[in-house]
């Protein structure tokens, strides 16, 4: 108990003074994962968009495929990227592998489905109260996508920061394509398991705070944003009954 209530202190000491090593890799680690997002929510938003209003034939497959890739595990995810970007890959000459721009695009690939699956399901939501009116006012496909997408922009707000916190504690994949090379490809969730197996527990211990002061932050605004949106359903609500 000693061992870890000391070990406990000095992270807590690491987390507060400012260490220089730690705060290198949570810097890291939040810009991999804001990167990743950025270019996967570009995507999903709009693909996941699409798909909630469009139909076609071979959706249903289509969607199942969706569904099936967010439960693909991540390490899965990192040995396709790895094989994409080694030299005898398709991407070698990119000459990617083991750097950050490696592990952006292994957590892109990884978020996408989530986020692509989570606008779809806003989206058709809405799209099954005001689709109808959107079309007699002779809205195409195109823009009754991103009509409802903007209507339920608050939600999404919720599927962004749910995509992140995915990123940011995601491990399988980023340890394959990035290496966990020190003060190149170290972000929070490799030098933890890195650490822990070297016996430095209080650097451990503090990358550990701090990820999970993230990821108490995030589900902090999914809640608020989920509170302000019904504060605001509730006072369109009322508007419209007076």
């Amino acid at each position: 108990m000693s061992t870890f209530s000391d070990s406990f202190v000095t992270a807590l000491q690491l987390v507060t003074t400012g260490d220089a090593g730690l705060w290198s890799i949570v810097l890291r680690s939040l810009a991999v994962s804001a990167t990743a997002c950025l270019i996967a929510c570009s995507i999903g938003l709009l693909l996941g968009a699409w798909l909630a209003v469009a139909r076609f034939a071979g959706r249903g497959v289509v969607l199942t495929i969706l569904n099936t890739f967010l439960a693909i595990p991540s390490v899965v995810v990192g040995l396709v990227i790895y094989l994409l970007l080694s030299r005898s890959g398709p991407l070698g000459f990119l000459g990617w592998l083991f750097s950050f721009q490696a592990m952006v695009l292994a957590q892109a690939f990884l978020v996408l489905p989530l986020v692509t699956a989570l606008t779809r399901q806003v989206v058709e939501d809405a799209d099954r109260n005001h689709g109808e009116q959107l079309s007699s006012l002779g809205a195409g496909l195109s823009m009754r996508s991103l009509l409802m997408a903007w209507d339920e922009r608050y939600a999404l707000l919720t599927v962004l920061i749910t995509a992140f916190g995915r990123a940011v504690s995601e491990v399988g994949a980023v340890m394959i394509v990035g290496g966990n090379i020190e003060g190149f490809t170290r972000v929070m969730t490799t030098a933890i398991a890195l650490e822990t197996s070297k016996g430095d527990l209080p650097l451990a211990l503090g990358l550990g705070i701090v990820l999970l002061a993230v990821v108490l932050l995030l589900n902090s605004l999914v809640a608020l944003l989920r509170r302000w949106r019904e504060r605001l359903d509730g006072g369109d609500l009322r508007m419209a009954t007076t």
